[in-house]
């Protein structure tokens, strides 16, 4: 078999690619909702049924980078699941956390938040100032010019009483508003203290996101089994001394990944999971055989166990083959039946004025 240069060189690239990201060789997986299963954004996680457990990211997958703190779930315990769908330029979250204190009473970044970085084009390198080569160069223009423009950073509130819930940093503040990012959150916890917080949320993606709103924005295009470059990390507060910072957790392992896309880890853009299968389920196709002639061919395409076909050509014509050609008298819009039978049951595949001859 011989492989072209062209297909060998695209391999050698996306190798070099996830290579260039924090933790080689782990990916992780980005779940694809239905288009009739989006989720809502309610701060309600049972939208997210459907997704696998093998979708959760969970504390067993982040690392304390500041503080080299272990691992106790009865302090802190987080789990976050991320979805999409197909047409859609989105990333959904549900992010569910314990914590045996809740900071978020002082409106600054002193609170417990969760901080998430995406970088959906793999464009790599610095997004923030203080990491830029260039930064020397533009001055004070580097803020505008280059702090969040390729990938952004969200330090998103949990929660976020009386306030935005989320900064973006950069100078796209407008890329946590609708219609670019929306979020809900459901807790009964106070300020101090113990309890468990479900949020929900989406943000849009970003190629270029200039400091002066939406107009010449490009939004990241999300397509099946892309992998895009994307990184958490959980603040943990409980009180308002140095003392009561309790950690940096990091999906990245990597301190910096807050502020540099090339320490982002690999996630998948996935095709839809494979819905469970009726035991026998009616579906067909047909062609246009001759226009002139109105002449059509019928393709059952049911899977199962069939023993019988009936089909209905709305024009008071029937047929009991599998594949039937079928020639219509008059020109129209015709609603086609097909029945199916066999020992699991019956169904049923309508096509409504969707047979149309001339």
């Amino acid at each position: 078999m011989r492989i072209s240069c062209n297909v060998l060189l695209l391999f050698a690239i996306a190798a070099a690619t996830v290579s260039a990201l924090e933790r080689p060789g782990v990916e992780f997986k980005i779940f694809q909702f239905p288009a009739d299963k989006i989720p809502r954004i309610d701060g309600d996680a049972t939208d997210w049924s459907m997704v696998p457990e093998s979708y959760s990211i969970g504390m067993d997958q982040l690392k304390e980078t500041l503080k080299g703190n272990a691992l106790d779930r009865k302090d802190l315990d987080v789990k976050v699941k991320v979805g999409w769908v197909k047409g859609l330029n989105r990333l959904y979250f549900l992010y569910e956390a314990y914590d045996n204190f809740w900071d978020f009473d002082d409106h600054s970044r002193h609170n417990d938040i969760f901080e998430l970085v995406v970088d959906a084009d793999l464009s790599g390198g610095p997004l923030i100032t203080a990491f830029h080569p260039n930064a020397k160069v533009l001055g004070g223009d580097t803020f505008f010019q280059l702090h969040g423009v390729h990938a952004q950073n969200y330090h998103i509130f949990t929660p976020a009483p009386e306030r935005d819930w989320a900064f973006v940093w950069g100078a796209q503040a407008w890329a946590k508003e609708l219609p670019w990012a929306n979020a809900a959150y459901n807790y009964n916890f106070k300020h101090g203290e113990a309890g468990k917080l479900t949020l929900e949320f989406w943000i849009t993606p970003f190629d270029y996101a200039p400091f002066d709103g939406p107009e010449r924005a490009v939004v990241s295009k999300l397509t099946e089994n892309k992998l895009i470059g994307m990184s958490w990390a959980v603040l943990d507060y409980d009180g308002p001394e140095e003392k009561d910072y309790k950690g940096f957790w990091n999906l990245s392992h990597k301190g910096t990944m807050y502020g540099n896309a090339d320490d982002l880890v690999a996630f998948r853009l996935m095709p839809r999971e494979p819905a469970p299968r009726k035991p026998i389920d009616a579906h067909w196709s047909f062609k246009i055989l001759d226009m002139d002639r109105r002449l059509l061919a019928f393709q059952d395409e049911s899977t199962g166990k069939i023993t019988s076909w009936r089909w209905d050509f709305g024009d008071g014509a029937a047929s009991t083959e599998q594949h039937p050609i079928h020639q219509y008298q008059k020109a129209g819009e015709y609603t086609v039946n097909l029945y199916i039978e066999g020992p699991d049951g019956k169904s049923r595949w309508t096509k409504v004025r969707n047979v149309a001859v001339r």
